[in-house]
């Protein structure tokens, strides 16, 4: 991918904080996710333009997330967890397993169960903005 442009934010990023700006952005072209583990950062691209970019939950020690790129499976604006019993707004499926994006209570000190959570409204705008088949990179330490 290349990368054109990033948003300029000016000022330090905290849980459940976003920034989403799309004005003199094409509307078309490709749409593509970075996930930054180690910086608790999720990056959206649309045609090579930084749209967004959020601070992130994901999971812990004993239920990581996976890294590697990989292709949106499905997507439901409204999900439930079979295997925790919760919910899962805007829903990002990125693995068979179960590992998605998706709508979370972004806060100090949590984590999930191997997703990427971010804040709600973010997740809207996300999900909006991708299809089946785009991809979501997902870098580690």
């Amino acid at each position: 991918m290349v990368v054109r442009s990033l948003l300029n934010i000016r000022r330090p990023m905290r849980f459940g904080d976003y920034v989403w700006n799309d004005i003199g952005v094409p509307d078309e072209g490709p749409v593509r996710v970075r996930v930054d583990l180690p910086r608790q950062m999720i990056s959206v691209f649309r045609n090579g333009h930084e749209v967004g970019t959020a601070v992130i939950l994901y999971g812990t020690d004993h239920k990581p997330t996976p890294t590697g790129t990989f292709p949106i499976l499905a997507r439901a604006r409204s999900h439930m967890s079979s295997l925790y019993d919760a919910e899962m707004p805007y829903m990002l499926r990125l693995t068979n397993d179960g590992v998605a994006i998706h709508a979370s209570r972004v806060r100090s000190g949590s984590a999930t169960h191997g997703c990427v959570g971010v804040p709600l409204a973010f997740a809207r705008l996300l999900f909006d903005q991708v299809a089946r088949g785009d991809l979501v990179t997902i870098v580690g330490a």
